[in-house]
């Protein structure tokens, strides 16, 4: 019987803010791996349902199997059978919901790798914490949302604990993207054929035959299809083009750089 203390934290408030939205999110992805899986999963929809009822919310159906299917087919958008972050922030009434106002200001991937491009300023292949609290701010001033320095503060933390995956302070374009709604998230794609960089070089070099240190969307068209071929990977042809115009965003006036591409088809960004 788990103690009062472990209980989870603010289900039953109408609203929530960004630091208890990532307390609910720790308490249930208890592994730490990204998701609400499993057996988290049902005791996450167990006390959801206690909540909501203490609330006065009463469900259609008394059957706990047909009510946690109708709410997957609801929430699930990807119909993976886990809950991601980026899909609890459509269950819980979150107050400041900064990861819906990111959706509403970058509502595609191309204007995901556009913000990239400009924040990630020293082209490191990362956010650091002063490149992200710059991203927020630019974020919330275009949402037309309020905010004082210690709410940007809180923000920026919230932030870099729920994406920070390995602890370093700075988040990598594949942590980042993770705001990105799922069927938006073009790097998942690439999930399973990133490169090491010798394989990343040979590859680079074979595609920018005058040895210029870029390669052009006609040369990153061919590149691409020639992954997937490698990697036994379907993609159509509206794909392709989506997954150019993305990575081409962050190109240099039609110029993609060695660096800029190996950041999104590497296991770790350039050093």
């Amino acid at each position: 019987m788990a103690s009062p203390q472990q209980q989870p934290p603010y289900l039953h408030l109408a609203e929530l803010t960004a630091s208890q939205f990532l307390e609910i999110w720790k308490h249930f992805d208890a592994d730490g791996n990204g998701y609400i899986e499993g057996k988290e999963l049902e005791n996450f929809f167990q006390e959801l349902e206690k909540a909501r009822k203490g609330s006065g919310m009463m469900s259609k159906s008394d059957n706990f199997g047909e009510k946690m299917k109708e709410f997957m087919q609801k929430y699930d958008k990807n119909s993976d059978g886990k809950i991601e972050m980026a899909e609890l922030a459509q269950i819980l009434p979150t107050e400041e919901n900064f990861l819906l106002c990111f959706r509403q200001h970058v509502g595609s991937s191309t204007e995901f790798m556009e913000a990239w491009r400009k924040y990630d300023t020293d082209r490191s292949g990362y956010i650091e914490a002063n490149e992200l609290k710059g991203f927020l701010s630019d974020l919330l001033k275009k949402a037309n949302r309020p905010y004082d320095e210690p709410k940007l503060q809180e923000y920026t933390q919230t932030i870099l604990r729920m994406f920070d995956l390995n602890g370093d302070g700075k988040l990598g374009l594949s942590e980042m993207s993770r705001l990105l709604p799922v069927q938006e998230n073009f790097l998942l794609k690439f999930q399973g054929m990133k490169l090491t960089s010798e394989e990343f070089n040979a590859i680079f070099t074979f595609y920018d035959k005058d040895g210029s240190g870029y390669i052009d969307e006609n040369e990153l068209d061919a590149l691409l299809k020639d992954l997937y071929e490698k990697n036994k990977k379907e993609m159509n042809i509206q794909q392709l083009t989506n997954y150019r115009k993305s990575v081409m965003s962050l190109a240099e006036a039609g110029k993609l750089y060695r660096k800029d591409l190996e950041i999104v088809l590497c296991s770790e960004p350039p050093m």
